[in-house]
């Protein structure tokens, strides 16, 4: 197989992403945090414009009808909202004190808590399971990890938790996979960037969540092969200053986060709506209600966590040769924030 120029202009691009995220990571290891101090009477969150982060979309989309959700129940506190692509970069934002609690993928807390060695990163909730996938072209023959040599994944970002599912996928399947190549390649590549590059052949595959797989059916006539729909896809993460120093606020954020999951829960067609006035309003992201209808279905709005689950999170990541050293996980999860 002869790569394409276009295709090892876009592998170069990546191999320098990855290069400049090992290179943060590492940097969150070596480098003491000054946490910038959190203002008056604010509360900073971060989330991703996924369906997968439904709580916060429905949250903002409250606010923005002059109905706030989480305000009224902190106090005299006010919400400032920050989105970012995916894990590593809302992890970042943590550890430099820019977000006080973000809705974020499994694996960039696993690997933020391991990095800090177990001091820096807490999870006080789940958000959600399943609407996370593996979509091919069907033209390709794409059935087993075996088909996957020498094509290219796209992944949301390097490390995130769908980077990591797709990495131990093929390893398992028996392919030699390294962070920049090896018998397939994983591209991590911004979830928009996907649906172009799917649709017109530079990736023959993506590991994603929604509502990207559904658009890759719908708009580019994707086929789903792999879907997680048990697996763990957001929880509620803080840094550990904020928990120890504000435990209350923090309570109450996490009693509000529990409500609206069992609010959405109770309303999901009204959900969806919001979900999708939210995208369209503030992220300037319009999707048809079909999408939305047909991504809905693949995810489970769940509150609840265990640390079996966050487990299994490591085993997958260091078969893949991610979190080589992992504090014990005893101190991830604060039960009862």
């Amino acid at each position: 197989m002869v790569a394409s120029p276009r295709f090892l202009s876009l592998t170069r691009r990546s191999a320098l992403l990855l290069g400049l995220g090992l290179g943060a990571l590492a940097a969150s290891a070596a480098a003491p945090r000054i946490a910038r101090a959190r203002p008056a009477g604010v509360l900073r969150v971060g989330h991703f414009p996924n369906l997968t982060h439904a709580h916060a979309l429905v949250a903002r989309a409250f606010e923005r009808r002059g109905e706030p959700w989480f305000a009224p129940r902190l106090g005299d506190v006010s919400i400032e909202w920050y989105a970012y692509n995916a894990g590593p970069s809302a992890m970042e934002a943590v550890f430099t004190g820019g977000l006080d609690i973000t809705y974020v993928g499994p694996n960039p807390a696993l690997n933020a808590y391991a990095r800090s060695g177990g001091e820096e990163i807490r999870i006080v909730a789940g958000a959600v399971r399943g609407a996370a996938a593996l979509v091919v072209r069907p033209d390709l023959g794409l059935e087993s990890p075996a088909d996957f040599r020498g094509r290219r994944i796209g992944t949301p970002q390097f490390g995130n938790t769908q980077d990591v599912a797709a990495r131990a996928w093929l390893a398992a399947g028996g392919l030699r996979i390294t962070q920049t190549g090896g018998d397939a390649f994983v591209v991590p590549t911004a979830n928009p960037d996907q649906l172009t590059l799917f649709a017109r052949g530079d990736l023959d595959a993506v590991w994603t969540v929604e509502p990207w797989v559904s658009r890759l059916e719908l708009e580019a006539g994707g086929r789903v092969l792999v879907e997680e729909t048990d697996a763990i896809t957001t929880v509620l993460a803080t840094r550990r200053a904020f928990a120890d120093e504000e435990p209350e606020l923090l309570g109450r954020f996490v009693a509000a986060h529990r409500e609206l999951t069992l609010w959405i829960g109770e309303h999901p067609e009204a959900a969806q709506d919001m979900v999708r006035d939210e995208l369209a309003a503030t992220f300037r992201a319009a999707l048809a209600p079909e999408i939305v209808a047909r991504a809905w279905p693949r995810m489970e709005i769940a509150s609840e966590i265990a640390l079996a689950e966050l487990e299994s999170f490591v085993a997958k990541a260091q078969a893949v040769g991610f979190l080589r050293d992992v504090p014990a996980l005893d101190r991830l999860v604060r039960a009862g924030a």
